[in-house]
């Protein structure tokens, strides 16, 4: 059952805890305690747990007694050591003994004499205390032991001699003993091995017990031959095996995925991070993003999850406290870190940065050097002695398993991708190409453990299936199947396509597909295939479709199916229905998607479908605040403020000075900035814009800094300004719209106040061709802003024969 935490629990779970402790054992001192609870609570969930048990139960300080989590008896026995005289340690549940060590069945503990549970033994039927169990699983008693053909590793010699006949039985016995330390648990281990001898052979994964998982580990260091490692059932891979789930062990990134749940807040099915104060799961993403898990940092002031906690209060991730000392590599005076392989200070820019080793000329971490000469970790310590070196490539360096991640890596795209021989097909040559030599090898192995892709590839190899878009459309739809479809396309191995159209094609046929009205679907069909999604390729107009556009078509078609669906359960169609039917939907709060309903009404009409109408809603000007003052702040602060990250600086400032939308920005090229001398000119619309100083260094700066943030792929490459996550593609205009609102800039107000602004000083034709906006749309925005341009040429003929008039009486 989910537990639910009190408020001051969430909020800080160790004063909770100290506090409980003071009270009872006032002479304590504090920071003992605190430093006693820390070490033993674990992480924030146990802390969580140990803290809201003593607020549930606080008597069990004095009294030790069960039932109680295990975190309480081990907070008792840490106390223990302090010297306390009023907190009793644990004692038995059963006959009151105080305990040194805890024996736990349920919720409760107990002494080692009455561990062992009475019970009638299944050999002589007397109550006795139960020490044995036979290989039925029955108990028995101490005089009753179960009575078997021979000793555990004269069975285990027996079952093993059918996979490698010149074993031995002293090699069984050594491995036996070192696998299981009771006679009991040997007992058991050769039953279950007898039992099923091809748990050696690789069904390990079906293993009953957990020591045959350690039996076969033992049995392959000392050589035992046939003996085969399980691979996990649930990736396919040869890794240790963590946790039995549903009668199968897995590793622990599988059983990560049988743990996912979907999150209360964001909806995404993955693993909780934790609960919520009213039990439901939160993904880790909106754990800290929860109000609960913030508090106000007393460095820089804002609310965050807190990283530290100092006598002075609570600290964020940003602000932890760090060695203020001067970067050994760039020179920048501030926090530092210590680096192990130099053992000098470094930043943590410097810490995460790679760069091509002036020494060995290969892309690698930066560990050494300077910023202009950076050097990797091999060549910071060319001592041999300290490296070693590579069975395959023969290259120093840091080495796993005999091999450097280089050759680790080529090792396991054999494995995905070629045949028993390691021989890769042909139409994944190009995507083994593009992985072995990836300037990360280290990035490009976890995303081979990490990610279900290689599933994918695998499914795709092992099924004889060209690697084509349709072959990945028939898979599930997620963002696994689309980043893969990303790098592919990235690397040539895939044709570059419109991917917002194609899924919104392929959501359209499987929509439409499911009514079961045919009259339906032939009127779905011909609104969303010949008008929804025919108007958004003349929109688009050669260029690819925004996410934003596919979520408004869709939009627009579940409105023409909600109408629809109203329509029938009253007993009407859309030829015989009435105005009053359609009014009697849009005013009930409840109808879906009744706002969106307009476009197909109307287009059902044109096309001699209905009677109905449904007026169209015409804009009368912004409704929001609009902030001259505040987006001239903002806009100085982006202009002059050095410690923002330029990609941020100049997003802001082209929707705070040009109007422009996140999703427009995000689709910004290279190609769009042009660099002369009569200065840097910015393409947004029809006619290019003439940027101001110091906005012109910022975009010259960013077109050529700018990285793709995809290790994997053409990521570095890309012509975008803007690069996203995924190789080839930009940055989402969602994600660019967070990045902003993080520096306190609305992307909507911003940019109306901008607009209402630049509408008042320029014509509406000027304003169309400059910014890229439709010509009824800056009409809108002048009549709003009560700029009227259709008297403009007389204005400035007055204004100048004005002047000359002033020039005439001087």
């Amino acid at each position: 059952m989910p537990v639910t935490f009190a408020p001051q629990v969430l909020k800080d779970p160790i004063a909770v805890i100290v506090e409980a402790v003071l009270t009872v054992e006032p002479a304590l001192e504090r920071e003992a305690i605190t430093e006693t609870v820390t070490k033993i609570s674990g992480g924030r969930h146990k802390r969580r747990l140990l803290a809201q048990s003593l607020v549930d139960n606080p008597q069990v300080l004095q009294d030790g007694r069960s039932p109680a989590p295990r975190a309480i008896g081990d907070l008792l026995l840490a106390l223990q050591k302090l010297g306390t005289q009023s907190i009793t340690p644990p004692v038995c549940a059963m006959c009151g003994k105080h305990l040194r060590t805890l024996q736990r069945r349920g919720q409760d503990w107990y002494c080692t004499a009455c561990t062992a549970a009475l019970g009638p033994c299944a050999a002589c039927g007397k109550t006795k205390q139960l020490v044995f169990r036979d290989r039925q699983g029955r108990a028995r008693c101490a005089q009753c032991p179960p009575v078997e053909s021979g000793a555990p590793a004269t069975m285990l010699t027996a079952a093993i001699a059918g996979i490698d006949p010149s074993v031995d039985q002293a090699t069984i016995a050594t491995a036996l003993a070192a696998t299981a330390s009771r006679p009991g648990f040997r007992r058991q281990l050769a039953w279950a091995i007898e039992e099923r001898p091809e748990l050696l052979t690789g069904a390990g994964a079906e293993a009953p017990l957990p020591s045959v998982l350690r039996l076969i580990d033992r049995l392959l260091d000392a050589g035992v031959a046939g003996i085969v490692r399980p691979p996990c059932p649930g990736c396919d891979r040869v890794i240790p095996l963590h946790r039995r789930i549903n009668g199968l062990w897995l590793c622990r990134t599988c059983v990560a995925h049988s743990r996912a749940v979907a999150c209360a807040s964001c909806g995404t099915v993955r693993e909780p991070g934790t609960r919520d104060e009213h039990g439901r799961p939160l993904c880790p993403n909106c754990l800290a993003r929860h109000p609960n898990n913030h508090e106000v940092c007393i460095t820089c002031g804002r609310r965050r999850p807190v990283c530290n906690r100092t006598p002075a209060g609570p600290v964020c991730a940003n602000c932890r406290p760090l060695t203020i000392a001067t970067c050994s590599i760039c020179g920048t005076h501030g926090p530092t870190l210590r680096s192990k392989t130099t053992g000098r200070p470094w930043c943590t820019a410097c810490a995460q940065r790679w760069a091509i080793c002036s020494g060995c000329n290969q892309m690698r971490p930066v560990r050494g050097g300077t910023r202009i000469e950076p050097l990797c970790s091999t060549c910071t310590r060319p001592d041999p002695a300290f490296w070693r070196t590579c069975q395959d490539c023969g290259q120093p360096g840091r080495i796993h398993l005999g091999r450097c991640a280089r050759c680790s890596l080529d090792q396991k795209l054999r494995e995905l991708l070629g045949d028993h021989n390691g021989q890769i097909r042909p139409d994944l040559q190009e995507i083994y190409q593009a992985l072995a030599t990836t300037p990360r090898p280290h990035t490009a192995a976890g995303w081979l453990a990490k990610s279900a892709a290689p599933r994918i590839l695998r499914e795709i190899k092992d099924g004889d299936k060209p690697l084509t878009h349709t072959t990945l459309d028939e898979l599930p739809s997620g963002k696994t199947v689309e980043h893969l479809r990303s790098v592919l396309v990235a690397i040539g191995t895939l044709p570059q396509r419109d991917e917002q159209m194609a899924r919104l094609e392929r959501w359209i046929t499987a929509t439409i597909a499911a009514r079961e009205d045919p009259d339906e679907r032939s009127v779905l069909h011909r609104y969303a295939s010949w008008h929804v999604a025919r108007r958004l390729r003349g929109r688009v107009n050669g260029t690819e479709a925004t996410y934003g556009q596919f979520t408004g078509a869709r939009h627009n078609i579940n409105a023409a199916i909600a109408l629809l669906d109203a329509l029938t359960g009253n007993g009407t169609t859309l030829a015989t229905a009435r105005q009053r039917d359609l009014e009697a939907w849009l005013a009930d709060s409840n109808a879906p998607n009744r706002k969106d309903a307009g476009n197909f009404v109307r287009w059902a009409k044109r096309n001699k479908l209905t009677s109905l109408d449904f007026a169209a809603i015409r804009w009368t000007g912004p409704t929001g605040v609009i902030d001259t003052e505040g987006r001239w702040q903002q806009a100085r602060t982006l202009l002059h403020d050095e410690n923002l990250e330029t990609e941020d600086r100049v997003a802001g400032l082209l929707v705070l000075l040009y109007a422009q939308r996140a999703a427009a920005i995000s689709r910004l090229t290279i190609s769009h900035v042009t660099s002369g001398p009569g200065g840097v000119l910015l393409r947004l619309g029809e006619e290019p814009v003439l940027l101001p100083e110091p906005l012109d260094a910022l975009i010259l700066r960013l077109a050529t800094t700018r990285t793709g943030h995809a290790a994997i792929g053409a990521g570095s490459e890309t012509g975008w300004l803007f690069p996203g996550g995924q190789p080839g593609r930009p940055i989402s205009a969602y994600r660019l719209g967070e990045r902003l609102r993080e520096l306190g800039i609305r992307p909507g107000q911003a940019r109306s106040s901008a607009l209402f602004q630049l509408a008042t000083d320029l014509p509406a034709a000027l304003l169309a061709r400059m910014l890229g906006i439709h010509i009824t749309v800056a009409v809108a925005w002048q009549r709003a802003s009560s700029g009227d341009w259709t008297t403009y040429a007389a204005e400035i003929s007055r204004r100048n024969t004005t002047d000359r008039d002033k020039e005439t009486r001087l």
